[in-house]
């Protein structure tokens, strides 16, 4: 039958390319190794390098105590009134004549920072994960201008597909609907090249990490 158009044409050589089979041109190319480099710091302290590298705030916490001390800092030094939250955990948590919890849904909209937590910290990138299943939900990980995360030691791990494993092990195969991977601030240079933070999310990104197990 002759071939009268672009489509059969495309399609013939698809399945002839399908049924024959080539011998592997690069036989020394190795393709099971690790393109990255094996760590030489902790997973704590290389996550804190790459998050920082990444424009995200860092901030290290001895204990709950030290952690009131360092979320009443940044209130009062960014002059911010309260902080939104709907997690129950942390706002007993962060539980503080200094600290001003906001979880009225009316005032939903006119939050500037919102805190939440997180399902992992990985090292390798150092990204979130945060998943719908959260207590937080999905809107407090994209709307507040300012997002902080308050997250544990024991929440970090090496490379993504630990903190897949870890998130499949821990809702035991039943997964969140949404589970999302947070590497800084929002931002985008879309427009002439202008690079433009918050953009479509928080534009500013917080870590308290709490070493408590």
């Amino acid at each position: 039958m002759e071939e009268t158009t672009s489509r059969e044409k495309v399609l013939k050589k698809i399945r002839s390319a399908l049924l024959s089979k080539n011998e592997n041109p690069y036989p020394s190319l190795d393709s099971e190794s690790s393109i990255y480099k094996d760590f030489t710091e902790t997973d704590d302290i290389t996550f804190a390098r790459e998050f920082t590298n990444v424009s995200g705030k860092f901030i290290y916490c001895e204990n709950e105590t030290d952690l009131k001390d360092n979320l009443a800092s940044l209130l009062s030094e960014k002059q911010w009134k309260e902080v939104y939250c709907i997690d129950p955990e942390i706002t007993q948590m962060i539980e503080d004549p200094r600290i001003h919890v906001q979880s009225d849904v009316s005032e939903f909209t006119n939050m500037l920072p919102g805190i939440t937590q997180c399902e992992f910290l990985i090292a390798r990138f150092g990204s979130i994960m945060v998943s719908s299943k959260q207590a937080s939900g999905r809107r407090m990980n994209v709307f507040p201008e300012a997002h902080i995360v308050i997250a544990h030691t024991h929440q970090i791990v090496p490379e993504i597909k630990d903190a897949i494993v870890a998130i499949q092990n821990k809702y035991s195969g039943n997964l969140p609907s949404m589970i999302s991977f947070i590497t800084g601030p929002s931002r985008t240079a879309d427009i002439e090249k202008t690079l433009v933070m918050g953009a479509h999310g928080p534009k500013e990104l917080y870590v308290f990490l709490l070493d408590k197990e």
